[in-house]
């Protein structure tokens, strides 16, 4: 192993003329990709695209030969070819675009350089993986962290003789843009075809670091590759934001959405392929995304009124469909309604389509002119499709409800739901149950989804009774008095135990005490509506009145002895507790014992030390007694 990496070591030095390999940061994109000759042997072919003006011209120089190491093997692992290709051929990428249409562009220059070379790769039961890699990428990566320091790999897989045999790789069919500008839409095709006529499905995925900076034209490492680092909130399913959000439809390939913020992005996308309803293999584009401050004089625009990619609209209530236009530098508007003819030059146009489906619709903007643009859309018509629910359940604090969902649709099945329940909760399920612990008025409401695209939503008005069981404050009382229970709350009332109550089934029954002792009740309370719940109380039978002033509290704000509250025991009214300090201020009044002083005085906290206290009670005979005492205040 040693003496065949001292042979790969000692050819890459005879490969780069012994010169230190430069940063490769004019590569802007690649893709690997490869035909199957028949005989066991593969065309495989890896294309990397290069900025031409500000590259390094010792880095692009250095391009020249491509390393390619393929791997087989369980996870790819063993090195069975390692190589240099040969750049052939190179080519120019046009720009695609009219200089006199578009203002304010920048001076690209975009080169597409091919390393194309066949292979014999017997029959393996395992398949291969090509792998080229390069560092680093351009420093000014927006939605990566540390770009400078971040490599690409470009690989694809050779599904296994036993899965696919003789498979050739879906080819991109359109080269990557070279010029997005700012808050206009973009629209490209980013589709693929296949020459075995595989399925082909899209998405965005994940980008791959490669090399270091040190080895910047490494021998291509196997798998398992090292994610680039994206810089939040930016992922790999979401590359570049934009308003609407840049997606890509699964189905066509088509990238659709508004960027909004200008800067380079790596955009990552991977063609699958599938055959009999398996996937054997993936090709993936790793490709910076330019947007810049260029201006179209025309632009054609019809926005996205749907969750689905590239879709105006998914109509599921009829089949009329009114066109909203957001061109700009128009004179002349050109629809094409997807309907064989079927078109309109009214700037907003409303069609009745003849049937269900699918339809592209196509705008041009000043047909014929020096500079026109156009832009298409899909219309999905889908009637009809309701949204609707039911719920059913005792609409009580704490009791489980059944949400059943009820819409309908001409086009099944309804696929997706989406539940808030006004409470911060949610729910994805299709009937969820759901509880509420207080009680209120909620509004519900219901998203769902069907197989087409459809999408409707029913708001209804939940209410949940506020029910709530009391049974009273805790009370102290002096033998031989009674006490008036006052619990509320519902219309059904049951008191346990009965022991010296005059009844047990009315809220507000009397207790009689001879004795002294503690005594605890449980009041079970039913609502008009079906609602159930407990409270209790406790009573406490003192043998004479007496009263009780703490000498010392702490409002420091820990939860203990903030507040200073005098207690009185077997009184028939409390008169008022005041609070002087030494300077004869009264700090404190109240009639209410409960509310006691918390040790501020005009908003702000007293001062520690002594204070004084006078406190007023009327006693079961109808007589006032005074007392006073002092208190010391600590922190």
């Amino acid at each position: 192993m040693h003496k065949a990496w001292f042979q790969i070591c000692t050819f890459l030095l005879l490969v780069l003329g012994f010169s230190p390999p430069a940063k490769a940061t004019h590569i802007v994109g690649g893709e690997v990709s490869y035909k199957c000759l028949g005989g066991n042997r593969y065309e495989i072919t890896v294309n990397i695209y290069i900025d031409c003006i500000n590259g390094d011209p010792l880095a692009i120089e250095q391009d020249d030969p491509g390393l390619v190491s393929i791997y087989d093997g369980s996870n790819f692992r063993h090195l069975v070819v390692f190589d240099s290709i040969t750049l052939n051929p190179k080519i120019d990428v046009p720009a695609n675009f009219s200089n006199e249409c578009i203002t304010d562009y920048p001076r690209v220059c975009l080169r597409k350089c091919s390393f194309t070379k066949t292979y014999f790769l017997p029959s393996s039961t395992t398949g291969y993986m090509i792998v080229y890699q390069r560092c680093c990428r351009k420093t000014d990566i927006l939605n990566l962290i540390n770009p400078g320091s971040t490599g690409a790999t470009y690989y694809t897989t050779i599904p296994s003789s036993q899965t696919a045999s003789c498979n050739n790789s879906a080819i991109f069919k359109n080269y990557p843009p070279q010029i997005i500008c700012i808050n206009i839409p973009l629209i490209y095709d980013h589709s693929a075809t296949d020459p075995d006529g595989d399925s082909l499905s899209y998405e965005f995925c994940t980008a791959y670091n490669g090399g270091d900076p040190n080895h910047v034209k490494p021998v291509p490492a196997p798998p398992p590759f090292i994610p680039v680092p994206y810089q939040p909130p930016f992922n790999a399913t979401n590359p570049m934001g934009g308003f609407p959000k840049v997606k890509i439809d699964p189905v066509t390939g088509i990238i659709s959405g508004t960027p909004n913020i200008t800067g380079n992005y790596v955009v990552t996308v991977c063609c699958h392929e599938w055959r009999n309803g398996v996937m054997i293999n993936t090709v993936i584009r790793d490709f910076q995304f330019v947007v810049t401050n260029c201006s179209k004089a025309v632009v054609a625009d019809i926005p996205i009124l749907s969750n689905e990619a590239n879709t105006y609209i998914v109509q599921c209530t009829g089949r009329t469909v009114h066109f909203v236009n957001h061109s700009k530098g128009g004179f002349a508007y050109y629809w094409d309604f997807g309907v064989p003819g079927a078109t309109s030059t009214e700037f907003e146009p409303t069609y009745t389509y003849p049937d269900t489906g699918t339809y592209t619709v196509k705008l041009i903007v000043n047909k014929g002119s020096t500079c026109p643009d156009s832009i298409t859309r899909l219309v999905k018509v889908y009637p009809d499709f309701k949204t609707d629910y039911q719920v059913s359940g005792l609409h009580c604090p704490g009791a489980m409800l059944n949400f059943t969902d009820l819409s309908t649709s001409t086009y099944k099945p309804i696929n997706s739901w989406y539940w808030v329940f006004d409470d911060g909760q949610a729910s994805n399920e299709q009937n969820p149950t759901h509880s509420y612990l207080i009680g209120n008025d909620y509004n519900v409401t219901l998203i769902s989804k069907n197989i087409k695209g459809c999408t409707d939503t029913m708001t209804k008005s939940l209410f949940i009774e506020r029910f709530k069981p009391y049974a009273g404050n805790d009370t102290i009382i002096v033998t031989g008095e009674r006490i008036d229970f006052n619990a509320t709350g519902g219309l059904e009332y049951l008191w346990t135990p009965s022991i010296n109550l005059t009844a047990d089934n009315i809220p507000n029954p009397t207790g009689h005490y001879p004795d002294t002792g503690r005594f605890a009740y449980n009041v079970h309370i039913k609502s008009e509506t079906g609602c159930e719940g407990n409270d209790s109380i406790k009573v406490w039978v003192v043998g004479q009145a007496s009263y009780f002033v703490p000498n010392a509290f702490s409002p420091n704000g820990d939860g203990i002895n903030d507040v200073l509250r005098p207690i009185a025991i077997g009184y028939s009214s409390n008169n008022f507790f005041r609070v002087f300090n030494r300077f004869g201020e009264v700090v404190f009044y109240s009639k209410d014992f409960s509310e006691g002083w918390n040790g501020t005085y005009k908003g702000q906290l007293a001062d520690m030390g002594t204070y004084f206290w006078e406190l007023s009670i009327t006693n079961r005979f109808g007589k006032k007694e005074f007392y006073k005492g002092d208190v010391t205040l600590i922190r």
